[in-house]
């Protein structure tokens, strides 16, 4: 006992050392400060004031017991409820004394509510376990289904969640069929019922993904959704889990578990399903591209097309005759100009001599000249004649020239175009088969037949 004290204190009767009321609170106050520390309490409130200075006194009690606390401004100013008597609460803070009066009493310097702090704390416990687990791991993450056509909906049925999320889900995504897995979400049972129609769910494998959905409510309305069997129930489903728990504050183990978490049970289902019209309006945009690019592409195989028949057109035989016969047209005028021209002009000189003649008129001169006129004249009809017989023979030299390169002339003299079916012509008998069809075009008419066999030369 004597450690405890300073020597100088008095010594009392017979040696022993006397302490006032004084010494006393304070030495038990420093005892109390020193070998206790922190520590947590909980009980219920009572007892509560608060005077102009700004500091909470209360109690804090259970059935056998009751501690007196006070809470300072600086620290109550951080509580985030108001106080009231029959609370069950936590607190925080250090044993001390109260000296003037000698009151045992509690520091608090953290105050919260007894329920909301314990599931807290069990919350943050069984999240740091699992995350060490690597149950959280993204690595574990299932991508979701693109275009899913069977939904599996796992909440209450009676619920406000579950008119939502079917509401979207047939807004979006007609096409997709939706399985509703009624259980509470709620309460001791709901718990065990979330893990039950997961297993069912994961076992039937009748959908694509599924969706865990609640509507919002307190900590202890969620709970069942930070139950370490639903964790593990979702990361062992056989399907990806999309949850939509409560408001987006809201957070639960289930949301960590899960391989996509949406704040909303809608806004799980809209993320479950893409939307229709919005692939709808990119599908018309992408028609109409393509439609645009096919234009395109026909308006330029239209004009090859063009660009070849034209070509074709310039080099088929019928146009080389054509040609051949337009120019026969035209030596055939040449040649009548030539001979006009010549007439006209031996026409003329007979026309002069003639005037010479008769200028001249003596009987002699006239009987000579009417020899040679004669002559002349006989000259003149035998080169008219040469030169008909010339021009004649070239004629007919051009004529059977023109003929001999006329592919009529060669259908005439018994040889004929053999074609195949589609047109393309037969030059080699050994590229026809037994039994094709054949096309024979003659000097007149056609012939078709069917082919027994390729036969050598």
């Amino acid at each position: 006992m004597s450690s405890l004290f300073p020597p100088d204190f008095p010594p009392g009767p017979a040696g022993r050392t006397v302490l006032s009321v004084s010494q006393l609170n304070h030495e038990a106050r420093t005892l109390l400060e020193r070998g206790l520390g922190v520590v947590w309490v909980e009980g219920e409130l009572s007892n509560f004031s608060q005077p102009a200075s700004g500091h909470w006194y209360f109690s804090l009690k259970d059935r056998e017991a009751q501690v007196r606390c006070a809470m300072f401004r600086a620290k109550n100013s951080a509580v985030g409820f108001a106080p009231k008597a029959g609370q069950q609460v936590l607190a925080r803070g250090r044993v001390s004394l109260y000296e003037p009066r000698g009151d045992y009493q509690l520091i608090v310097e953290h105050l919260e509510e007894a329920g909301i702090g314990a599931l807290q704390r069990e919350f943050e416990r069984l999240k740091a376990k699992l995350a060490a687990e690597g149950l959280f791991a993204r690595e574990h993450k299932r991508s979701l289904p693109r275009f899913p056509r069977r939904i599996a909906v796992v909440t209450s049925p009676t619920g406000a969640a579950i008119r939502d999320v079917l509401n979207i889900l047939a807004r979006r995504f007609p096409p997709a069929s939706v399985r509703v897995y009624p259980t509470p979400v709620q309460g001791a049972a709901a718990a065990p019922s979330i893990v039950d129609a997961l297993e069912l769910a994961s076992k039937r494998s009748d959908c694509e993904v599924l969706i865990l959905a609640r509507g919002g409510g307190s900590l202890e309305d969620l709970w069942p959704f930070n139950d370490e069997r639903v964790a593990r129930a979702i990361r062992v489903c056989a399907v990806p889990v999309v949850t939509g728990i409560g408001h987006e504050i809201d957070f639960t183990i289930a949301d960590f578990a899960a391989d996509a978490r949406a704040p909303t049970p809608s806004g799980a289902a809209e993320l479950v399903v893409p939307d229709r019209r919005a692939y709808l309006e990119q599908l018309a945009r992408t028609a109409e591209r393509i439609s645009a690019c096919m234009r395109r592409e026909l308006r330029a195989l239209s004009d090859r097309f063009e660009s070849v028949s034209a070509r074709l057109r310039s080099a088929h035989p019928g146009m080389r005759l054509a040609h051949q016969a337009q120019r026969l047209d035209d030596l055939e005028q040449r040649l009548t100009g030539a001979l006009r021209n010549e007439l006209h002009l031996t026409r003329n000189r007979l026309n002069e001599l003639l005037s010479r003649l008769v200028q001249r008129s003596p009987e002699h001169l006239s009987r000579e000249y009417h020899r040679r006129s004669e002559a002349l004249e006989a000259r003149l009809a035998h080169a008219l004649t040469v030169q008909l017989s010339r021009l004649g023979h070239r004629l007919d030299l051009a004529h059977k020239t023109l003929q001999t390169a006329s592919p009529l002339a060669t259908l005439a003299r018994g040889f004929a175009i053999v074609t195949r079916a589609d047109g393309s012509l037969i030059t080699d008998a050994a590229g026809v088969a037994a039994g094709e069809e054949i096309e024979a075009q003659l000097a007149s008419g056609r012939l078709r037949a069917r082919v027994i066999g390729p036969q050598s030369c």
